[in-house]
């Protein structure tokens, strides 16, 4: 019983780790793949570096979006859009629409 209560501390540590910082990571990592799944044509985006385009085709081959910018087009890998940047930039659009 002495040694169940002597590990009792780090268990709950471990448990509250998960809870707090495991399991929301996770989470977004499976929102961020779903948002890049369900990315289609014409979707105006931000990548994670600031460029800011609209979705004009994809490379299934290996797994690259081309961006329409300004500047022309470029290809970028679909983990380098950010969700949560384009998300915020497409939220008024979506508040025009309703």
């Amino acid at each position: 019983m002495e040694q169940l209560q002597s590990f009792l501390p780090f268990l709950l540590i471990i448990v509250v780790m998960y809870f707090f910082m495991i399991r929301p990571q996770m989470q977004k990592a499976k929102k961020e793949k779903k948002f890049a799944a369900e990315l289609k044509k014409g979707d105006r985006v931000i990548t994670k570096s600031g460029l800011h385009g609209k979705v004009f085709d994809f490379s299934e081959k290996n797994n690259a979006v081309v961006i329409e910018t300004g500047a022309g087009k470029l290809t970028f890998d679909k983990s380098a859009i950010s969700m949560d940047m384009s998300q915020k930039l497409n939220a008024p659009a979506a508040a025009e629409k309703k």
